[in-house]
């Protein structure tokens, strides 16, 4: 494993909820009774190797967040609260600033509660080989590139194509730099891996799992359900 002093985990969870149709943001959301989030933090904070965990949440929603994310399910451990931004890209910077200095930093979404602590580790060994690392998963279904109108414009080849999920993982000065060179240009991306391939680095991609999936609608929450029961009969 990776000889390091620090790595830190970054995860943004200042979204909202309005695809899933709720007021309350969904990180928030009863996941079998206990909050998406929470499922989340545990995963990072249970291993070692991780130093500290930034949980990064919109200002109005830190009291509620420690209360009954943190202190009610004992994550006090490594765990700190900041406040995010205006965007996901500023929430990360965000969480990046909050510390002095790291060797390695992991940016999970706050909404992937069902990350494997096996995927966290290989990406933190394929790290220490490239520097900056994604997790994905092989896309299923054909997939049409349309213009304004909606006709298709062509179809690209499927076995090129792969859905990006978290974490990703980045040597911190690397994610640092990444995200000020965008701030500076005014770029707004959708994830930190394109902000990194803005500074012409490449980024290694590990297959992932399709249980890995992002909470954001009423079914992925019954899927989630589904798989965490079935994870439960199998221990």
């Amino acid at each position: 494993m990776i000889n390091i002093d620090t790595i830190i985990a970054v995860i943004p969870a200042a979204g909202q909820g309005k695809r899933m149709g709720s007021e309350l943001n969904k990180q928030y959301l009863s996941l079998l009774g206990k909050p998406i989030l929470a499922y989340t933090i545990e995963a990072f904070q249970q291993l070692e190797l991780i130093s500290e965990v930034i949980v990064v949440v919109k200002e109005e929603e830190l009291a509620y967040c420690q209360q009954q994310v943190i202190d009610r399910y004992d994550l006090e451990s490594k765990c700190s609260l900041v406040v995010g931004g205006a965007t996901r890209q500023e929430s990360v910077y965000n969480g990046l600033q909050a510390v002095e200095q790291a060797d390695y930093v992991l940016i999970h979404d706050g909404a992937r509660p069902l990350v494997k602590q096996e995927t966290i580790k290989r990406s933190l060994q394929e790290l220490k080989k490239h520097g900056a690392v994604g997790v994905a998963v092989p896309v299923k279904d054909t997939i049409k590139r349309v213009d304004e109108e909606n006709f298709v414009q062509d179809t690209p080849e499927r076995d090129r194509l792969w859905a990006i999920q978290t974490p990703q993982a980045f040597e911190y000065s690397l994610a640092l730099q990444a995200y000020r060179q965008a701030f500076k240009d005014e770029f707004l991306g959708t994830d930190t891996a394109m902000l990194v391939e803005r500074l012409d680095k490449r980024v290694k991609l590990i297959k992932g799992s399709y249980e890995n999936l992002k909470v954001t609608t009423p079914e992925d929450l019954s899927i989630a359900e589904t798989i965490i029961n079935r994870r439960q009969r199998c221990e």
